[in-house]
């Protein structure tokens, strides 16, 4: 029986700007990829694997693959909560679900990306090993054993 992978997750919260709307008054779909990119941010940040700390190490992480699923609309002045969840994988990539709720608690949108390494900030070659640093915060964060 193959096991669930582990998973670790972090939340946050946004506001929804008047330049994010469309002409129907609600956000147009496309921003909700952006919700997603302000939960890696404040989920690397929390969890010390942000782009910065990448960068330190040579590597540029790219997304490779996005996906949202739309429930419900979000409106100008509401106050999304965005739960950012690490999905682990043994491969050389961040899966990342996103669940986005509105201020009622109310499931808005869900989505998943995927991260690969590439080294030299984007100029150099993609990594189909971990590299070692990723190795070392997913032991850190309790991802790997010993």
């Amino acid at each position: 029986m193959r096991s669930k992978p582990k998973e670790i997750e972090h939340t946050s919260k946004v506001r929804v700007r008047f330049v994010e709307t469309d002409p129907l008054g609600i956000v147009w779909h496309g921003n909700y990829i952006q919700y997603f990119e302000d939960g890696r941010e404040n989920f690397g940040r929390h969890h010390g694997i942000s782009y910065l700390d990448q960068k330190e190490y040579g590597f540029a992480t790219p997304i490779i693959e996005s996906k949202t699923k739309h429930k419900r609309p979000l409106k100008y002045g509401d106050v999304a909560t965005v739960k950012t969840i690490f999905v682990d994988s043994s491969a050389a990539k961040m899966i990342f679900r996103y669940e986005i709720y509105n201020q009622d608690n109310e499931l808005v949108c869900t989505g998943e990306t995927v991260q690969v390494f590439v080294d030299n900030i984007g100029q150099g070659e993609l990594w189909l090993t971990p590299p070692d640093f990723f190795t070392a915060w997913k032991k850190k964060v309790g991802l790997l054993d010993e």
